[in-house]
């Protein structure tokens, strides 16, 4: 019912005859709206797969901007990024209906198809006032078209819909939209006396009646999908134009930068928080912020995400992590903005540049030498990440690059063709397959330093949003009447945060490891096993929770207890299961304090080497905690009842007599303890003397009285003796 009302209120929309074929003027030249007004433009993301409340939030976003343009007397540009992705034909066109509908003749309504769009999605773009395509400079693989591709059959107020909006718009030839809904229609080509149209095969004869035309030539047959590439939308006139990147989008539309900053608020309305990052940087205090990031987005919904920035580097690997959480976030459903107040130097530059926009106040700095340096080997990979972070916020690349790298000369370029602006090195030119259309102008970073920016001097380059005075200036920026919320690391972070510290760690590993051995020398599940779960559960808990540890080291920990565990009671002296077990609970330990396996770089170095310096000092702090506990616990009072101490040299010496003679007779019917558990082989006590013994077969937990039942030389058969 739904798309049966969509399609009768296209229906509704008055149709009109295409208007001859003419030249369009230059994108680049349209600089004012149509009397002559500033053009204002806003970006936005249609969501797929489009329903209704992504048609409700687009109108709602759509009319309010349109109306404080026109209150400010500006001409509003709304550039539509169609995201590809099944859409049902109801929904499409309700959408299209708005789009193309009178509410929004005093605007310009640009389709930006930056990846491969077929389906419904296609419809959308049909009523827009045009569209532009990403074009590839080597490969032209961006499509469009295929609208019916997810339909059955094309019913008919499906053609009544994509007719209307067709020839309401006249983006797109008539023909051509119907053909990239139904792939049963043939799509030809004729030359007439005055210019080349499209028809399909069903509607030449009523074209020739009308003009004298010429041999058709067959575009696309019967069968095969009506869908488009880059050239062939500008060719036949579908697109307006086709362009690299974002940037080149706005250079075409006469719009200024901040037109491609997404609205992530819903009807104005900002969820906001801030996160301070003061002072030098290192790996707790990166760890700390990007967990602070991810509680505030998963828990709260944050959509306005203020960084407030005053540092002078400290750790690039540290920032790098910190940055990659900022950048991983999606810029269409929340706004992260760096504000510099003093200073993002050095590695701290990376966080500013993660982020969707940087608001600096005038005599703020951006870049240049911070609290560490980069090693000569490490330059060409951290300018690596510097550009490719810079990237994907659509920051200058070569700009941030030469942040990092002091060789770097950076220039001013202008595109001959439409007078885009951009920053590149000669590198980066002669490597464009455009190179030959841009100019070279003025230097604006010579080789021998790390660029640094003030606020102005990065306003006036691009790379800040804006520059503000103080914080309040900030707030009224982005029509914030409140200070942003203050998310500091809470009680429970600080300590998961301590925990995580190298300090705490060795404690907590050396008091587990004594507790634990104390456990295997005492009767039953006392107070030793207590202690060394305790502990144990600790290390692992603050690592899960501080995002470098997962089950995997838990279970490689398990699994290394249980081996050892074999080695001492199952098969003592085989050596394989207490050595592997050995490593793998080392192994997990490293693998719980670090986010890395194999270390890439120098700060990753550094900390595997904290991580084994850590590790060797608990196991070294273990063996003499143990050392102690075996010389004084048997002696000490209220120990000296739980602790079993371990045979003494006589009673070693003894027992080896007895053992390498065989002379176990006189133990026939003695009655004694088990020290161990018998599974079946353990050890068990008869009076003063140690003795190696086996179960008739079953399972003898320690602590519990047995009786030998046989003696075959050194191999002597006990029994539990029911209490």
């Amino acid at each position: 019912m739904k798309a049966l009302f969509a399609a009768l209120l296209l229906a509704s929309i008055p149709s009109f005859q295409r208007a001859p074929t003419m030249a369009k003027e230059p994108a680049a030249a349209k600089k004012l709206g149509p009397n002559g007004e500033p053009r204002v433009g806003k970006y936005l993301r249609i969501a797929a797969p489009i329903t209704d409340k992504v048609r409700d939030r687009i109108r709602r976003t759509v009319d309010r901007f349109v109306e404080q343009a026109k209150t400010r007397g500006h001409w509003p540009v709304l550039i539509f990024e169609i995201e590809p992705g099944r859409t049902e034909f109801g929904a499409a066109a309700d959408l299209a209906t708005y789009l193309s509908g009178p509410s929004l003749n005093g605007a310009t309504t640009v389709a930006y198809i930056p990846k491969t769009l077929t389906g419904h999605g296609v419809l959308a773009a049909l009523a827009c006032n045009e569209i532009v395509l990403h074009k590839d400079g080597i490969n032209d693989k961006t499509e469009f078209g295929d609208a019916g591709n997810h339909e059955t059959a094309i019913v008919p107020f499906m053609t009544a819909g994509y007719r209307q909006i067709a020839e309401n718009r006249k983006t797109v030839p008539l023909p051509i939209a119907l053909k990239m809904l139904d792939k049963n229609l043939e799509l030809l080509q004729v030359e007439t006396e005055s210019s080349r149209e499209f028809v399909l095969r069903s509607d030449l004869d009523e074209l020739k009646k009308r003009k004298a035309v010429g041999a058709p030539k067959v575009l696309i047959p019967s069968g095969r999908p009506g869908v488009f590439t880059a050239a062939q939308a500008l060719d036949f006139g579908i697109a307006g134009s086709a362009v690299a990147d974002r940037a080149e989008l706005l250079q075409q539309l006469g719009l200024p930068r901040e037109a491609l900053e997404e609205d992530p608020s819903i009807d104005g309305e900002w969820r906001t928080a801030r996160i301070d990052i003061k002072g030098a940087i290192d790996g707790k205090m990166a760890a700390e912020r990007a967990k602070l990031i991810d509680d505030q987005i998963r828990d709260h919904d944050v959509n306005f995400l203020c960084i407030y920035l005053d540092s002078p580097g400290g750790n690039f690997a540290a920032s790098e992590n910190l940055a990659n959480t900022l950048k991983s976030l999606d810029p269409s459903k929340r706004r992260t903005v760096a504000y510099i107040g003093k200073q993002a130097r050095g590695d701290a530059a990376m966080i500013a540049l993660a982020c969707d926009q940087i608001v600096m106040q005038p005599a703020a700095e951006l870049g240049g030498e911070g609290e560490a340096e980069v090693a000569d080997k490490d330059v060409g990979p951290t300018e690596k990440s510097f550009r490719q972070i810079a990237e994907t916020r659509y920051h200058s690349p070569a700009l941030a690059a030469a942040i990092v790298n002091p060789k770097l000369e950076v220039f001013r370029y202008t595109r001959k063709d439409n007078g885009l602006v951009e920053y590149f090195t000669p590198q980066d030119v002669a490597i464009r397959p455009d190179a030959a259309e841009w100019q070279k102008q003025e230097q604006v970073k010579a080789s021998g330093s790390n660029l640094l920016l003030t606020g102005r001097r990065a306003e006036d380059l691009g790379l800040a949003y804006k520059v503000v005075d103080n914080f309040e200036e900030f707030k009224t920026l982005y029509g914030l009447e409140h200070d942003p919320q203050l998310v500091e690391p809470n009680l429970a972070m600080q300590l998961i945060a301590a925990l995580n510290g190298p300090g705490l760690s060795l404690i907590l590993l050396l008091i587990g490891g004594a507790a634990l051995y104390a456990e295997l020398h005492t009767p039953g599940v006392g107070v030793g096993g207590f202690v060394a779960a305790v502990c144990f559960l600790l290390f692992f808990w603050s690592r899960f929770l501080g995002g470098t540890a997962g089950w995997l080291e838990v279970l490689l920990f398990a699994m290394g207890v249980f081996c050892v565990l074999i080695e001492i009671f199952v098969f003592p002296g085989v050596g394989i299961f207490g050595l592997g077990g050995g490593l793998l609970v080392v192994l997990s330990l490293v693998l719980a304090s670090q986010t890395f396996v194999i270390p890439r770089n120098e700060y990753q170095m550094e900390h595997l080497r904290s991580t084994l310096l850590m590790i060797v000092g608990a196991i070294g702090g273990t063996i003499v905690t143990t050392a102690v506990m075996r010389r004084y616990l048997p002696h000490a009072p209220v120990f000296n009842r739980v602790y079993l101490a371990p045979p003494s040299g006589d009673e070693l010496a003894e027992l080896s007599r007895r053992e390498s003679l065989g002379a176990f007779d006189h133990l026939l019917h003695a009655a004694g303890m088990s020290t161990t558990p018998l599974v079946p082989g353990g050890k068990a006590r008869f009076g003063d003397q140690l003795v190696d013994v086996v179960s008739e077969g079953e399972f003898i937990d320690r602590g519990l009285p047995i009786e030998v039942v046989e003696v075959q030389g050194t191999r002597v058969v006990v029994r539990q003796v029911e209490k």
